[in-house]
């Protein structure tokens, strides 16, 4: 940027004083033109009525370079030979000029030969010595120069404090990270702005609190699991303690605690099978979907409810559209059903019913369970597929649940690109509707 400007300007000045030299050069050799011979005293009386302007010193020679003419009083060359450049190339016949800036000065030389008939008679050489133009040139330099110190400066203050900025967004940025990988989930990336780094703390925070609420529901999952585990364990072990320490105890009174004993290991065991379908899920180890019948698995989980249904004194109804098929596994949609009827079953009174139907739609297979048992709190509702949620906790123990059958369908419903919600309905009871994809010919798009 510094130089360019002062190229430039070198430039504009040599042209200048090309076209001042030759014309300088040209007012000389005008006026001794007309001579035939050139001498000191016709030379001398040719040239006094040209004015000196635009060179430092002037010198006119015969052809063979010795001075007949020298402008500069101290050190006059007249009568000796010069040999310069220049003059030198105006004596072949040629015309010279050279410039050039040094020490804080523009020296500059031009020359042309002086002819009579075509013959070379002398020499007019021009010399100028400029300071004021190379002063200016200096200023412009020295300008340039400190315009450019202080844009370096300014520059050189801009990115530090921009580095500055940016090494302390980067800190906390690291900061935060190294705080989450240490295990505080509640730290953050607290940044303003609206650049990259702001744009990267928002997806690192909102990476957080998913974050956070994954090790929350984990802990709570392990908390409910190890409860749910411990309530059945630490039956078995009060009731085998119990029989240890009454050696006594009679066959019928033994019988009934084994019997006691052998319910709450049942427990353990539909609690670790449950645990276990709900870590496959998780894990998204689930077998690939393929075209699944629904009357068919409807039938059986009918076969299979029945007896459950005819224990409570419950009427059991199910009902399916012909050809209904849905996008899934068998085992998947048995359990769906099975899970919810089992639930309405459970929680329902004696002379209740439970209805059990699959109607096709446009792209979706709906099935609903109602029923007209003891329904469900407003206030429960949203949290009813939540995994250990429970309405009624004692009563739900005292039916055997585990609270993880609810959990299970949700999952499964929503893996395999369903839908499932609960309501109460007006008439009393509770109903619960599941959507899955179905198709209407043979094969799995």
């Amino acid at each position: 940027m510094n130089t360019y400007p002062l190229l430039v300007s070198q430039d504009l000045v040599f042209r200048a004083k090309r076209t001042t030299l030759l014309s300088s050069v040209s007012a000389l050799n005008a006026a001794v033109a007309g001579l035939d011979e050139l001498t000191e005293e016709n030379v001398a009386q040719a040239v006094s009525a040209v004015e000196a302007e635009g060179f430092s010193r002037a010198i006119i020679t015969d052809p063979y370079g010795q001075v007949l003419y020298d402008t500069r009083e101290a050190g006059n060359a007249a009568g000796r030979y010069v040999f310069y450049n220049e003059l030198v190339e105006a004596l072949r016949g040629s015309s010279a000029m050279y410039s050039v800036y040094k020490e804080g000065a523009f020296h500059s030389s031009a020359a042309q030969p002086v002819l009579y008939r075509n013959q070379i008679i002398g020499g007019v050489y021009v010399y100028e010595y400029d300071t004021q133009q190379a002063a200016l040139l200096e200023n412009l330099r020295n300008t340039l120069l400190s315009i450019s110190l202080g844009i370096a400066g300014l520059v050189v203050t801009l990115s530090m404090i921009f580095s500055r900025q940016l090494t302390w967004r980067l800190a906390s940025l690291q900061g935060a990270i190294r705080g989450v990988r240490e295990g505080a989930y509640n730290r953050r990336a607290v940044l303003s702005g609206h650049d990259e780094f702001t744009q990267i703390a928002g997806e690192f925070n909102d990476l957080v609190d998913r974050l956070q609420e994954t090790e929350s529901a984990r802990r709570q999952f392990v908390s409910d699991a190890s409860h749910e585990l411990r309530t059945p364990l630490a039956a078995i072990r009060l009731l085998t303690d119990s029989i240890l320490q009454n050696e006594g105890m009679e066959g019928e009174t033994l019988r009934e605690f084994v019997s006691d004993i052998g319910q709450e290991a049942e427990r353990l065991s539909r609690i670790t099978e449950d645990l276990l379908r709900l870590t496959r899920l998780d894990s998204g180890l689930a077998d690939a979907p393929v075209r699944v019948e629904v009357e068919p698995v409807m039938e059986r989980a009918g076969r299979m409810l029945r007896p459950v249904a005819q224990e409570k004194g419950v009427d059991l109804l199910t009902i399916c559209d012909s050809g209904a098929a849905v996008i899934a596994t068998e085992g998947e949609l048995h359990q769906i059903i099975y899970n919810l009827g089992e639930n309405a079953i459970k929680y329902n009174h004696r002379g209740g019913f439970v209805r059990i139907r699959a109607e096709t739609g446009e792209d979706a297979t709906v099935i609903t369970v109602e029923d007209n048992g003891i329904g469900i709190p407003p206030e429960d509702l949203p949290n009813v597929f939540k995994r250990f949620y429970r309405v009624d906790k004692a009563r739900s123990r005292a039916a055997g649940g585990t609270g993880l059958g609810l959990s299970i369908v949700s999952d499964t419903v929503s893996r395999r690109g369903g839908s499932i919600w609960a309501e109460n309905v007006a008439t009393g009871g509770s109903r619960f509707t599941v959507t899955l994809p179905s198709v209407e010919e043979e094969g799995c798009p």
